[in-house]
């Protein structure tokens, strides 16, 4: 996979209660978190549940909505997935290879090791919060302006 960054950070859907008040701007329309989402954060994880119930209008929405970097993991579902270069399904093959789960494992040390020996292949690490941690999710994208990456 061919990638402008080396790492990506982002969380499970956009879609988060206890943003509201945290992260998104009081009065901001539903309809326009995932750009807001896209100023700070570079990927998102989608559960087959939720990509697999959007519809044609929403992808066309979703990825107009946000910058050409920017980088939709799925989990695999049953239908398949929309057709686009910043769309990667996360097998369990390609996420052991690609993706690091913040929430499980906060550990910056190795995760600054995973994300170095990736570097030095060219590869890509996505590091994703499944519970929409946004003080762990700042901390990996300082870890990467750190690392240079």
């Amino acid at each position: 996979m061919s990638a402008s960054r080396l790492i990506y950070v982002g969380a499970e859907d956009w879609l988060h209660p206890h943003w509201r008040e945290a992260f998104y701007p009081d009065g901001l329309p539903d309809d326009w978190q995932l750009s807001y989402y896209n100023t700070r954060f570079q990927a998102v994880y989608l559960p087959a549940s939720r990509w697999q119930t959007a519809t044609a209008a929403d992808w066309v929405q979703w990825l107009a909505d946000t910058q050409p970097g920017f980088r939709f993991l799925l989990e695999p579902g049953t239908l398949p997935p929309p057709c686009d270069a910043r769309i990667i399904v996360a097998t369990p093959e390609w996420c052991d290879a690609h993706l690091w789960w913040i929430d499980a494992f906060p550990d910056l040390r190795e995760l600054a090791r995973q994300a170095s020996a990736r570097a030095a292949n060219g590869e890509p690490l996505f590091v994703i919060s499944r519970s929409g941690d946004l003080e762990k999710m700042e901390q990996a994208m300082i870890l990467g302006e750190v690392l240079g990456y």
